[in-house]
């Protein structure tokens, strides 16, 4: 079973081969690596220049945002499985891509999601918001309710029957595409108990001048699809809180054991 994934990347230098690497280290031989870069001027090409034959495709081109570059690596995805590392991002282990390889075999997904985390943009170590998840039940999406998408990893054909990220949405439409993927009864969907991966805090939708906006398309995005309007969007960034005060809470230790 191959698995395709994708990294997308705009002048992030400072952190992409920490992105790469966690790919490139995973025990799970069958992965097709496709990294898009969107014509970085930071110097981001030479950071990635060292990698690029274990990379299956690499592309440096402008584009019209991190859709588009996400559209474009999925078209040239060949495996039975796809799933996205985004470039401030990181596998959670070595082990992460063979127990989602595993997961899917033994249940027969077209669809597998788990937990993720997020840390700090300077210390990796430092846990800053915990992403839980739990067994799907539809009546969630009406509580804003939906996984983390690093998260979350698809068959192919997923993708072909329901189409690619709608790229009118400049910074939510993973929200978009994961409800289209979640209110589809079709897709069979499994939850596993698994870290999946981290995320350093600052990426494109977690900075406070980006909030207003992705809320905005978030309200579209929920009555595109007939969701609870502001009742929907009110549960789903109230449902933001308790992920920052978990970490208060718990070891760093015990949060990477479970």
């Amino acid at each position: 079973m191959k698995v395709s994934i994708i990294t997308v990347v705009y002048n992030n230098a400072e952190s992409i081969s920490d992105c790469i690497e966690s790919v490139l280290r995973q025990s799970y031989a069958n992965i097709e690596y496709l990294v898009i870069d969107g014509g970085s001027t930071d110097g981001t090409q030479k950071r990635i220049e060292p990698y690029r034959e274990r990379i299956a495709y690499y592309i440096s081109e402008k584009d019209s945002g991190i859709y588009s570059a996400f559209n474009k690596g999925i078209r040239e995805a060949t495996g039975d499985i796809i799933g996205i590392v985004n470039s401030d991002d990181f596998l959670f282990d070595e082990d992460t891509i063979k127990k989602i390889v595993q997961n899917f075999r033994e249940s027969g997904a077209d669809l597998l999601y788990g937990k993720g985390i997020y840390v700090s943009q300077n210390d990796v170590s430092k846990i800053k918001r915990i992403y839980p998840s739990n067994p799907f039940r539809k009546n969630y999406l009406l509580f804003g309710w939906i996984p983390l998408h690093p998260t979350i990893y698809v068959r192919r054909e997923v993708y072909e029957k329901n189409g690619l990220y709608d790229q009118s949405y400049s910074i939510a439409s993973d929200y978009d595409i994961s409800l289209r993927w979640f209110k589809n009864d079709e897709i069979k969907k499994v939850f596993i108990n698994e870290w999946i991966i981290k995320m350093r805090l600052g990426g494109k939708s977690t900075t406070a001048s980006l909030q207003k906006k992705k809320s905005g398309e978030d309200l579209q995005i929920i009555k595109k699809h007939n969701l609870m309007g502001y009742f929907t969007l009110a549960f789903k960034i109230g449902r933001k809180i308790p992920h920052y005060l978990i970490p208060q809470f718990i070891n760093i230790r015990t949060a990477n054991r479970k």
